[in-house]
């Protein structure tokens, strides 16, 4: 289980969203421009599908209950979509062969950390297979439409001193990504109490147990909470 844990640490947020600039930068650097505004456009606009169906189902309890599902990973989702493209950067002065090959090692990166999530319980299946596939997407998009425009021109190796400065973030503690979250889904629905999984379906939160009767809210897969909703799940 230690090695899962690090794999899916791998995919936080505070790891490859560093990732997702220095590859905006690198492009910048190389004058790439249209392929800068391109990744830029790309993976935002898969952060915010992330966001929206995880804020979607904190706030209102949109989701799928029949496939388990509150909320595309955004583990999954930013891994899948920034290792292809470092592998396309990197190998640019290669083969096509060899990009290729690089490019299908970066997919395999990705589909480790979305399989880490299901392991650890973190996900459902069906929200760590959207994750992967929405990553995908933004990575193999932006690889097939980048291949028609200017490509930018840097050293391969400061690719790689610029990738190797990203390591102290692997000693970092994990974004709360979650718990903004829940505080910015409960402020958009006026709700009080985050919807959550249990045994019955998708229900709200109960209340904590000095304002209600005490209660274990179950079915609940590990993740960072308000501070009340960790009180019900040590009950």
């Amino acid at each position: 289980m230690f090695l899962w844990h690090k794999i899916t640490f791998v995919g936080d947020s505070v790891v490859l969203l560093p990732a997702g600039l220095v590859i905006l930068a690198w492009l910048a650097a190389g004058h790439a421009w249209r392929l800068a505004l391109l990744w830029s456009a790309l993976f935002a606009s898969g952060l915010v599908v992330v966001l929206a169906t995880k804020i979607a189902f904190i706030g209102w309890g949109i989701g799928i209950e029949s496939l388990d599902f509150t909320g595309v990973s955004g583990h999954a989702m930013r891994a899948s979509a920034i290792f292809p493209v470092i592998a396309w950067l990197f190998l640019q002065r290669s083969s096509g062969s060899a990009r290729n090959l690089g490019i299908l090692v970066g997919v395999g990166l990705g589909l480790l950390v979305t399989v880490s999530r299901v392991v650890l319980h973190y996900h459902s299946v069906s929200e760590a297979v959207s994750g992967w596939m929405l990553g995908s997407v933004v990575a193999l998009l932006f690889i097939r439409v980048g291949q028609g425009l200017a490509k930018p021109q840097l050293n391969r190796w400061l690719i790689a001193l610029a990738m190797l400065g990203l390591l102290p973030t692997s000693y970092a503690e994990p974004a709360p990504t979650s718990q903004w979250m829940n505080t910015v889904a409960l402020y958009l629905s006026g709700h009080d109490r985050p919807y959550v999984r249990s045994p019955a379906g998708f229900v709200q939160a109960q209340l904590p147990p000095e304002r209600g009767p005490r209660h274990r809210v179950a079915g609940m897969r590990p993740q960072t909470h308000p501070i009340w909703v960790e009180r019900l799940l040590r009950q």
